[in-house]
């Protein structure tokens, strides 16, 4: 089953439309979009985290170089995914379905992109699958044991609580966090309102109670000591003043990994690819190059 999305573009190289299609990973629908051109260049996944969507990318794609094939996908019980009912959605999880997904659409490498938890699988592809990724892109990226934030750790011991609460008290809580991430209040309650929307009814309420269930840095501790083995050239982007994960994990991630590249982009938070996509669409460019 497929639906056809349009969406604006700023360069001639881009179709003039991005396809959206569904495809069914043992059972559960996963989302995804297709867009740029294919060529020489290794195809480039974009993963987002929690608690948005594919809606996140939008804006980097129209400025991504010609020659590549980007999928977008909305992760299993975000945006128009299924809704996880029971299903594992840790980091682990994540990264075997996104390997799935590769194969059903003939992927065997990527350029692996992945903002927030996207990144924490991101990494754990990078150290568990290092054939599949050519290149990892790291951008305001979950690491070490240096997450959740408090605000999140006291959400999480409140679960046996709000699970039982309306989901409108819910999503108030929710949109009031998020808005810390942005910089530009207009942009950021625009891009709530889409990442809120799945989560709006008493099923969506049960979906966002699992992903905070699921949200462990466990994963990420697990892979701490195997980042050094990461062969994919790798670049690592951070928001100078992001109020959720702090530049000191990047700086961690740099340290970590060979090779890998650090630019902390000054005057902005957690949301750069809404806020400064030509920044990094510039830099995944670069990554692209190397």
């Amino acid at each position: 089953m497929g639906v056809c999305l349009e969406f604006p573009r700023r360069g001639d190289h881009l179709a003039a439309h991005m396809r959206g299609e569904f495809v069914d990973l043992s059972g559960a629908r996963l989302y995804y979009y297709a867009a740029g051109t294919r060529g020489s260049g290794e195809p480039v996944v974009f993963l987002h985290g929690f608690p948005t969507s594919s809606h996140l990318w939008a804006d980097v794609i129209p400025f991504m170089p010609p020659g590549h094939r980007l999928v977008v996908l909305d992760l299993l019980g975000y945006g128009r995914s299924d809704r996880p009912e029971g299903r594992d959605v840790s980091i682990p999880a994540h990264a075997d379905r996104v390997v799935a997904l590769l194969d059903v659409l003939g992927i065997n490498y990527a350029c692996v992109v992945g903002h927030d938890v996207g990144g924490g699988i991101a990494q754990w592809l990078a150290v568990h699958r290092p054939t599949r990724v050519s290149r990892l892109g790291l951008v305001n990226s979950v690491g070490f044991a240096e997450w959740p934030t408090r605000d999140v750790k006291l959400a999480r011991a409140m679960l046996p609580l709000t699970r039982y609460l309306p989901p409108t008290w819910l999503l108030s809580v929710l949109r009031t966090d998020l808005m810390r991430g942005y910089r530009d209040g207009a942009r950021g309650s625009h891009s709530v309102e889409h990442y809120v929307r799945p989560f709006a009814s008493a099923e969506g309420r049960d979906a966002f109670v699992a992903h905070m269930e699921a949200l462990s840095s466990a994963d990420t501790q697990q892979l701490s000591p195997r980042l050094k083995d990461v062969v994919a050239p790798t670049a690592i982007l951070s928001g100078a003043h992001d109020p959720f994960l702090p530049v000191s994990i990047a700086e961690r991630l740099r340290a970590a990994i060979p090779g890998a590249t650090l630019d902390v982009v000054p005057d902005s938070r957690h949301f750069l690819p809404e806020e400064s996509p030509e920044h990094v669409a510039s830099t995944i460019t670069s990554l692209l190059e190397r």
